[in-house]
């Protein structure tokens, strides 16, 4: 004789994710913003270095998950602490990728793309729904975490290609993701399979969120609003604390029982997919080209001097040519930085440095295809500068010494 408990679903739980509402999307951006200004000041202002600062994440990241997995029901603080947690580690992964291993952002972002993609195959083969009303067991909780992961790691990479590579800037970026956003919104209301719209604006909040925290963070003379890290960062969490706060008393993004998957009320998810990431694909590809064409167009040739050996740039007068061409800017700033520390003004040395780093991540895209060595080399030297100057106690004895080894660099 078969028992009810035989028939019943082994190890089925309560449904252990929120409800999609304006308060998701809200906290879901206040955690992705707050995750890349905590990682910054980890590495930066605490001097703990991106490995450091990737190991001490990592494991904050597991115990986080230990606790969501052992958890019974969906707990707002225990969830968005979770998702905090992985947007600083998907953040950490794309830079480790590049800053330490020097891997081209455009690689990052096929690489991230294909495992997401090959993540949610496997999951839909396995449980034939990729529906977060359906979150009940643990192999589907699993699967959830790990497409996060990698939603946060892809976001990260494709805003960075968006903004530093291709020199659109935060600002444009966070400007075209939230047209695209919109654009995935009505479609959704319009008929778009909600899954595939779902995890699309999923992927497409984080670098969203980098746009916001960047134009806040930013100084007036960069076009930003001048707040600083500090204080955009807290102003992020006091936003998280309010909303999670408010969520747990009231309890509005609890997902009924009986909600039923979209897979079960909505039909067409595979064409539709099909259509919309060829659509993806053809589209990025066309604008990475034409921009591309564009930043190769508006960089100026070489021109070597008369007699010098063929492929040597010709230098302005008065100046040493270097791989990189005039770097007078950056210099500049540098010189004024160690100017204020000679005079003893370390919060006026900390606050011009900020336009060194400003300047030089919007100089990417111009300067480091003329020579990625030479780029990558001056780029450590200024990430030391920030990490000295920004440091919790900064002492003048290793700030000036790191200043003087980046003015030597930049010629």
């Amino acid at each position: 004789m078969t028992s009810h408990r035989t028939l019943a679903p082994p190890h089925r739980l309560l449904n252990k994710v929120p409800e999609v509402t304006l308060y998701f999307w809200v906290v879901k951006v206040l955690c992705t913003t707050v995750g890349e200004s905590a990682a910054d000041f980890l590495n930066v202002n605490l001097d703990f270095g991106l490995t450091g600062v990737s190991l001490l994440t990592g494991a904050l990241l597991v115990a986080a998950l230990i606790v969501q997995f052992t958890a019974k029901r969906y707990v707002p603080a225990k969830y968005w602490l979770t998702v905090a947690l992985v947007s600083v580690f998907g953040t950490l992964v794309t830079d480790n990728l590049t800053d330490s291993a020097g891997v081209p952002l455009e690689t990052s972002t096929l690489v991230f793309a294909v495992l997401l993609a090959a993540t949610f195959a496997t999951w839909y083969a396995s449980e034939k729904t990729l529906s977060i009303h359906s979150i009940v067991t643990r192999r589907r909780e699993a699967f959830y975490w790990l497409a996060i992961l990698f939603t946060f790691a892809l976001g990260t990479a494709t805003g960075d290609l968006m903004a530093e590579v291709l020199g659109l800037g935060y600002l444009v970026t966070g400007g075209i993701v939230a047209a695209l956003i919109a654009v995935l919104a009505i479609g959704w209301r319009a008929g778009l399979h909600p899954v595939l719209a779902f995890w699309f604006i999923y992927v497409l909040t984080r670098p969203l969120g980098a746009s916001i925290g960047d134009y806040l963070s930013q100084s007036p003379g960069q076009g930003g609003l001048g707040l600083g890290t500090t204080v955009t960062s807290l102003i992020f969490v006091v936003g998280i604390l309010a909303v999670v706060t408010y969520l747990s008393l009231t309890k509005t993004d609890v997902t009924p029982g009986d909600a039923p998957a979209e897979a079960e009320t909505a039909r067409g998810g595979l064409w539709q997919t099909v259509v919309v990431v060829a659509l993806v694909l053809v589209a990025a590809g066309i604008g990475y080209t034409v921009r591309k064409s564009a930043l190769q167009d508006d960089t100026p040739a070489p021109v070597a001097q008369p007699g010098a050996p063929a492929g040597q740039p010709n230098a302005p007068a008065g100046r040493a040519a270097g791989p990189l061409g005039d770097l007078s800017e950056f210099r500049t700033i540098t010189q004024d930085t160690l100017g204020k520390l000679d005079a003893g003004d370390q919060s006026g040395a900390t606050s011009r440095v900020d336009d060194l780093e400003t300047g030089w991540d919007n100089a990417e895209a111009r300067l480091k295809p003329k020579d990625d060595t030479a780029w990558s080399t001056i780029d450590g030297k200024i990430d030391t500068v920030l990490r000295q100057l920004r440091a919790t106690s900064p002492n003048p004895a290793t700030e000036k010494p790191a200043l003087t080894a980046l003015l030597a660099s930049l010629g």
